[in-house]
This record gives structure tokens, sequence and C-alpha cells, in this order.
């Protein structure tokens, strides 16, 4: 019960009862411990009130009212357990029953093609007598049928008789099944996919007898427009829609609390875990998710239990030259590789390392870590570089998704994380999404935007395509790729120069206005227009909105970093804010949307070239001799090469003091994720010693030496830090296949062998102990965050200092953690992209992630219904653009850049601009990357991802 709202006196069943102002009946009860039956009502939910399971007698009233949306009134006489109430809901239950499909009735796909069981007893996530987490009675309905039981219904044969006839069973989705026989009309779905999630899929049809649940016009879910994201499966209380992993049964033998792998977004998860594997995903009522999941937290586990894993470690065989052949059969790894005992492939991996460091200098040896895995893993990583390598050479995806964001964010405001959370959007009157496609790449942070929408607040939408979040939008801004800067220095000026800066914040709280106030005089709404095909008129509406909103946020991606002016884009949006006033109050601030499940927390724990943990740089003196005590050794004092620097060096000559010669990846593939890939596969295939650790035999993976086969992220404990700076807990739920050992193990494993006298105890392979003293060395963030307090919460926010701070959710309210207390506003002028279009390749290249896909694709393209909706690789072409090539849909077409080429299928997509396609980057067989330009943002040292130019033309026949 919240302390800090008014309490109400009231009677239930005889029993004087406190309850929150504005609680129901129904919530007032469970309080109180009184279970009341309830069908259509599910927690956070609009109460609807139309199962009418939940019916009361209150004292003085002549009709019985529904206890899920009666709010409760001082003085109130409340009965659930009277006569009268249980008549009626015992009555209610008793005709839901009798239209349910008999136990051993098939599910069918219609055709007689496909027949399973229907569902039997299982437990849900809500029950009778409790909230989320209840553990029901069994029943082959779900909830009707357990609340029947706790009520003692069952249902007579004459009212069977009476049964309506229902539509077939629908299996034509590839994740869902539809069984409306087994529907009672709460519309819990309607509301899931309406209201929670926006997706507005779900609706209800026809009258009286024949209402019906139907997906868009009346079509089979898996021909609707369904995003696949699960909300309405876990919201019915009947199984009528449920995943069909658990056709069948429902029978689970534990669930495991833990976090999504996959988005920066950190949606709490349940794994459901029947013989070892984990059969279903259901969402847990987190900070961030609020019990919402997208498809691929819902759907996506099952790569941990593809049959490619790796399960033994891998030696390359004598005379198996590296050719750069990356798109082999992994089931044909024997090709390459032979296996090795664990100890003998640990003395080679490590042993070869360490004979290159001791010939070649420290220098020789690199290091890429990932954003996949824990902060614990992270840490150690970063660690065994800098002091058993010897270097600073580590890195990890950060470098190739928002350095240029941080840059400028530590440069503008002294920290490199979020101001604001994803979900304090909906104290805002207007939010900019910049350069993101949330509804692919954050899909639960986008349902908060759209459900801000919903409740008032303008969103607008800038970037280059219009995407799914632009019919949400107040105002889309599709301006020209590569022209961020010109329109948001002439929303700057227009604020400015309208005297609509707020001044008082500007004198008290930025510096380097004078600065930018005489860079942005020169770039006016209406000299810009032209530049970013934005008409003036519109970038004065918007600006002025910004500026005068009572509060404002924005939100960017990979559309404003991954440019050679990424740090420039970033600079104006904080410079925006900043003259606006816009940041540190509730709604206000900055926030770039991270893209893996912990690339805020592997930067936070030092995964990065020129910062220790908590981005203390290398090249600080107090850093330096910080970190040297701590870590009781010397510390090389220089920044080490970023992630496409060390593809330069492993290409050096040899007679570069300085060439890399050795590498250690843990969990990433840059043989996919780097720009220019045939350069970057040449690169590591030059490597005389390449050691990867992953899961799966990844692209890079075929380039190794020695491959250690690891542990996916159920098969994990450890922390990880979602884009909101919620530090959360992961809990292992399976086991990992046969000799996979988990990744904090291996990484002490190699750091022995090269030197390193670590023993970190404890269960999990010490990642307690590890965390403790990686709270240490981030002291300034997460001091107050005890590795019991994350057992006992799950999910904390930093910064926080003290065991009992709650955390800060909302930071920079009064002062920025620069030198000064001041944001620093740095001027930008217009930096054109490194490669423009021309005649012999006249379209510019936008590259991205699709919904159902995620980072290289190495786990989203073994997971069954992930890559059953989106098999094929594709290139997104507006209708007047495949027109004009003579194109046709789903024609096979080759798309060709100054690097490389690749072959894919045609996509209409008029939210794509005239003269540029988008090709998602996880299709290894069209991988976008071969495509991409190395050049590097100077401040970021990002690539520029995000535009180059290419031709297009049809593949013979």
């Amino acid at each position: 019960m919240k302390s800090d709202l008014p309490l109400v006196d009231f009677e239930l069943n005889g029993t004087a009862v406190k309850a929150v102002e504005g609680d129901t009946i129904l919530e007032a009860a469970r309080r109180a411990g009184v279970a009341i039956p309830h069908l259509c009502h599910k927690d956070g939910y609009r109460p609807d009130g139309n199962c009418r399971a939940c019916m009361v007698e209150i004292a003085g009233e002549r009709v019985l009212a529904p206890g899920c949306c009666r709010a409760v009134t001082p003085g109130m006489k409340v009965r659930s357990d009277s006569e009268r109430a249980l008549k009626s809901q015992r009555l209610v239950l008793e005709l839901m029953l009798a239209d349910m499909p008999e136990q051993g009735s098939k599910w069918t796909d219609g055709s007689g093609s496909e027949e399973l069981p229907l569902p039997l007893p299982g437990e849900r996530s809500e029950g009778p007598g409790g909230g989320e987490g209840a553990l029901p009675a069994p029943g082959q309905h779900g909830e009707l049928s357990e609340w029947a039981a706790r009520l003692g219904v069952t249902a007579r044969p004459a009212l069977k008789a009476l049964r309506r006839d229902q539509p077939a069973p629908d299996l034509s989705h590839p994740a869902m099944a539809v069984n409306l026989d087994a529907c009672i009309q709460c519309k819990r779905c309607v509301r899931a996919c309406r209201e929670e999630q926006v997706n507005d899929v779900i609706g209800y049809a026809r009258r009286g007898a024949e209402s019906i649940v139907v997906f868009d016009l009346g079509d089979p879910m898996g021909d609707s427009s369904c995003v696949a994201c699960g909300e309405c499966v876990q919201a019915c209380p009947t199984g009528a829609l449920m995943p069909r992993t658990l056709i069948g049964s429902q029978q689970v033998d534990r669930e495991v609390a833990s976090v999504c792998p996959f988005c920066g977004v950190g949606c709490l998860v349940t794994y459901k875990v029947r013989d070892g594997k984990i059969v279903a995903v259901d969402g847990r009522d987190g900070p961030a998710n609020r019990s919402r999941l997208c498809v691929k937290g819902r759907f996506g586990f099952d790569y941990a239990h593809h049959p490619h894993r790796l399960t033994k470690p891998l030696i390359r065989r004598d005379g198996v030259a590296k050719d750069g052949n990356v798109l082999r059969d992994p089931a044909r790894w024997s090709e390459v590789f032979r296996e090795a005992g664990w100890d003998e492939a640990l003395d080679f991996a490590a042993g070869k390392l360490k004979a290159l460091r001791d010939a070649h200098g420290p220098k020789a040896l690199a290091g890429f870590g990932s954003a996949k895995g824990t902060n614990e893993e992270a840490y150690l990583f970063q660690k065994l570089v800098r002091t058993g390598f010897g270097s600073n050479n580590v890195d990890h995806c950060t470098r190739l998704c928002h350095a240029s964001s941080v840059a400028a964010l530590l440069e503008g405001v002294g920290s490199g994380a979020v101001s604001n959370q994803v979900k304090d959007i909906e104290h805002s009157d207007l939010i900019i999404v910049i350069g993101s496609n949330p509804t692919s790449n954050h899909p639960v942070a986008a349902t908060w935007m759209k459900n801000a929408a919903k409740a008032g607040t303008r969103i607008v939408v800038a970037d280059p395509r219009a995407t799914e979040i632009s019919r949400h939008a107040w105002r889309t801004l599709q301006f020209k790729a590569d022209s961020d800067v010109a329109l948001l220095n002439a929303m700057i000026h227009t604020i400015i120069h309208e005297g609509l800066a707020n001044e008082e914040f500007i004198a008290r709280r930025a510096s380097n206005y004078e600065a930018l106030r005489e860079r942005v005089a020169r770039f006016s709404p209406e000299a810009m227009e032209g530049v970013c095909g934005i008409p003036a008129a519109t970038i004065r509406e918007v600006a002025r909105a910004f500026a005068t909103a009572r509060s404002a946020m924005i939100l960017w991606g990979m559309g404003v970093s991954q440019h050679v002016h990424g740090t420039d884009n970033a600079r104006c949006l904080i410079a925006l804010c900043a003259v606006a006033g816009q940041i540190g109050k509730p709604g206000s601030g900055l926030h770039p949307l991270r893209g893996q499940n912990n690339v805020q927390g592997a930067s936070d724990a030092g995964l990065i070239p020129m910062m220790f943990p908590n981005y203390q740089r290398v090249d600080n003196p107090a850093a330096h001799a910080w970190f040297e005590q701590f870590w009781g050794t010397k510390l090389d004092r220089q920044p080490g090469y970023t992630v496409v620097e060390i593809m330069h060096k492993a290409l050096a000559p040899q007679s570069d003091p300085h060439k890399v010669r050795g590498m250690y990846i843990v969990g990433e593939n840059p043989a996919m994720s780097d720009p220019d890939l045939n350069h970057a596969r040449a690169a590591l295939a030059a490597l005389e010693h390449l050691v990867v650790q992953d899961i799966f035999m990844t692209e890079t993976a075929w380039l190794a030496d020695v491959v250690l086969p690891a542990t996916a992220w159920p098969e994990k404990t450890g922390t990880v830090t979602n884009t909101d700076r919620m530090l959360q807990l992961g809990r292992q739920a399976i086991e990992a296949p046969g000799e996979a050992k988990p990744d904090l193990w291996l990484i002490q494993q190699m750091a022995r062998r090269m030197g390193l006298a670590w023993n970190y105890a404890g269960p999990d392979a010490g990642v307690a102990a590890v965390y403790e003293e990686m709270r240490q060395a981030q002291h300034a963030a997460i001091g107050g965050i005890s590795w019991e307090r994350l057992e006992r919460e799950g999910s904390v926010t930093y910064p926080c200092l003290r065991e009992d701070d709650p955390g800060q959710p909302i930071v920079f309210v009064d002062r920025f953690p620069t030198p000064d207390g001041r944001v620093k506003l740095v001027p930008a002028g217009i930096v054109p992209a490194d490669e423009q279009p021309d005649a012999a390749f006249p379209f510019v290249l936008i590259t991205g992630r699709q919904l159902e896909h995620w980072h290289t694709g190495s786990m989203t393209r073994r997971s069954a219904v992930l890559d059953a909706i989106e098999p094929v690789a594709t290139a997104c072409l507006c209708g007047a653009d495949i027109e004009a090539l003579g194109l046709v849909p789903g024609q096979p077409i080759r798309v060709r850049s100054r690097r490389g080429e690749v072959a894919l299928q045609v996509r209409r997509d008029d939210g794509t601009a005239p003269g540029s396609v988008f090709i998602p980057f996880a299709y290894a067989e069209a991988a976008a990357n071969l495509l991409t330009n190395a050049a590097l943002d100077p401040f970021g040292k990002i690539p520029e991802f995000k535009y180059c130019a290419v031709a297009i033309e049809p593949v013979a026949a």
C-alpha cells in the first residue's frame, strides 16, 4: 500500500478494511487477502467489467456491481461472499465453462493437416486470490477452470448442449495458436493489442451471439499485420490464445526470473523450463517493461537449444588455411577444426597470446569484448587486457553504435548515460525521436511512446525514413540523409532568434553559449530548407513547440551516431535541449537508445580503449594511479586502438612495431559487424593467433585458431545495465550443453595462463566476487548497489551511492558532472558524408535492424519463430524507385558499392525516401557491411554505417 496516498475506510465481508483512494473493490479486496473471481481484469490494464465474474453486493444498492471497475468510497459496505453475490459469480463461471471445448479436442489448421491436443492444465501468471506470480490450481481452461474449481462450479450437460458454433482453430502463425472455441470474449487480448502495445491488430466484430475476436479484417493470424509481441497470449485467461510451444501441456518444471538478452530496453522476463529446456517466456513486471515483451523477447529463446551450439573446444587443423570463407555450413566444422580437451585448448589459446606479447610487446595483442554478456564478464575482460596483455587495446560494439553519442555527452554534460528513462515520456508534452526506428529496434520502449501519444503527448519523428512510429506522430520530418546538423541548427537558430531561449537556464547552467549563437546565426530555416528538405515553416513550428513545451525530451538512435559527423549530430541535440532549458526535470532530457542488452553496462565497466571503468580516462594521471594501485600492477598510459583501428593494425606490415598480431574475441562477431567486411575479414585472417569465445560457429569463429564454447544468456547468472541506467540481475535458467563453460570461468582461465594470479571464488564462477570488485571501481555510480541488494530487488537505477538510496531516474537536476557544473555547448558545422552518390553509384545505402532480427543474426536467425517470420534478406525501396528501375517486389537484385556487393530481394517500403535503399545487416548471405564505408568520425571513432553510395541492378535469371 502506498503510504503517500490518502486511505479510505470501508467494510468488506463484515471486516473493517483500509483501501488506497482510487482503488477498485477488486484491488482493495486483493490487498486485504480476499479472493474475488475475475477473468476480464488484468493488473495494469484498463478495467472493462464485461465478464461479470467479480460481481459483489453493496449495501443500499438494488443491483450487484462489478468489483473490477467500481471504486471504493468511504463507509461503503461490500460483500463478495453473500449468497446473492456468490450465486451470480457461480452462474457466470458455469455459463462460460459450458461454452468451452471438451478435453481431448484437437487444434487444427482447418485443413486437417495438423492436429495437436488442446492445452492441458498448467500454471499461469495470474490466478485466484493473488496477483502476478500466484500459483493457481490446475485446470484445462486456465484461469476459468481455476476459479471454477475454487467455487465448486461444473458445467451441466444441459448447458453444454447449448454451445454455440465456433470458428476452426488457427495455426497459421509460427509462434501462436488461436482457438476461439475457448474464447470467453473477455477482451483482454483487444486491450493488450490496442491499448497496451498499441499495435491495433486485434479487434471485436459482429454482435450478440455472433460476436468474435478478429485479426485485422478477419484474417488468419499468420496473414495479419500482427508483430508477434505476444501480449495477447500473456493476457488470455483461458488458452484461446497461447504459445505453440505449450500446446498439449502448459505444465513446466520451474520458472526462473531473468532479463531479456536482446535490446537495451532491459525487459524483465520469466523463463518457463521443462525437461531442461526453455519452453516459453512471460514478461515480468519490471520497471522498464511492466510485463510487456516483443517478438524477440517472448519467442526468440530457442536459439539456446539450437543444434549448432558449440559444445567442445576446437583447434584449427594443421595445414587448413584461413581462406576467408565465412559462409561454411556450421555442421561441417570438422573440416576446419578438431576437438580438443580443455587444458590443451586453453594452454594453446593463452600460450600463443603470451608468446606474441613477450616477443613483440603489449601492443601486439588486442581484445574485443561483448555487450551481449554480463557486466562482470565485461569488467573482467577489460581488466585481463589491461593487466595481462599490457595495453588498452580493448573495445566492443559501442564503437559501432553510440561511440559518437558518448563522446558528445561526456564532452557536453560530463556523463555518457541518459538523463531520463524512456518511460519518463509519460510526463512529456513533446518528444523528438530522431535517427531511430523504435518499433523495430526498441519495441517495448516504442509502446511507451505510443501510449504517450494516445494520452496527448506530441511526437516529432525526424528521420530519412518514415517508419512505423510516424503513424503516431504529430509531425514527421523526413529530412534528407546526411543533413542532421542542418536541420538541428535551424531549430536552434529559431529558438534563439525568436526569443524563445531559456535565458535563465543558459545564464545559470550553460557555457559557451555565445559561440553557439554565433554559429547558428547562419543556419536560418529558410537557408537550410533546401539542404535538409524540410520546409522552413515546419522547422519553425517544431522548434517553437519544443521550446515552449512544459517538458520535452529527445530520444535518438544510431541514425544520429553512425556518421562521420555523428558527434556533431549529438552536440546539436545537447545544444537544442540546453537552449530550451529542457533538461534536468521530469519529461525533459536526452536519451540515446542503447542497441544491445548491455551496451551501457559494458561501457560503464571499462570495455573502451580510452576509458577505465566509470569513464575515467586512461591518460588522466589521477585515474591511472588509482587503478594501478587497485589492480596492483603497472598500466599503459596511452589510449588503445578502437575496433576499426585494430583491423588496420592487423594488416600493418611486419615492420610496424605496433602491428596487432593476436586477438581474443569474446561474444563479438566483427566478421559481420564491422564496416567494409572484405577488409575486416582479411584483417582477422592475417592475425597470427585468434581466440574466439562464443556459443556458435560465427563468421568470425571460422577465422579462429582456437574456438572456446561458452554459455548463452539463459545459462548464466550476472548483471546487465539497460538504456535507462537500471542495473538488473539475470539468473541462470538452464545448463550449458556438452562441455561448454561459463564465460567468466573462461576469462579467468585465460588470465591465469597469461600469468595473472586471479581467484574469484564462489558460486557461478565467482560472479558475486567480481561484481563487488567492479562496484569499487564504479563506486561513484553504483556504490550503493550491493550484490545482496540486487538479489533482493532485482533492478536498481544508478547513480545510487548508498544502500538506502532508491537511485536517481532523472539526473542533472541541479548541476552537470562537468568541472564547472555547467553544460558545455559545442557549435557544429556541416560536414558532408565521406562518400557521395554519383552516376556510377546513384543510391544512398542506409543500414539498420529489423524487428525480428538483432545484431549479426547469430542468435535470432537460429530462433525458429524469428527466422520463420523473416527468413530472407531484403532491400527496401520506395515504389517510385522500384518502378523506375523496372523491378517488382520480391525480385532478386544486386546492390554494389565501391567495396563489395550483395544479392537479395526487393521489398516495397514507401517510407524509404526516393534515391535511398535500406538493408538490414543480420543476414550473412547478404551482409550489408560488405558495402558500408569504414570512414570514421574523428571524435567518436565510429564508422559511417548510415551513409554510402551504392548501385542497384537486377540479378540475371
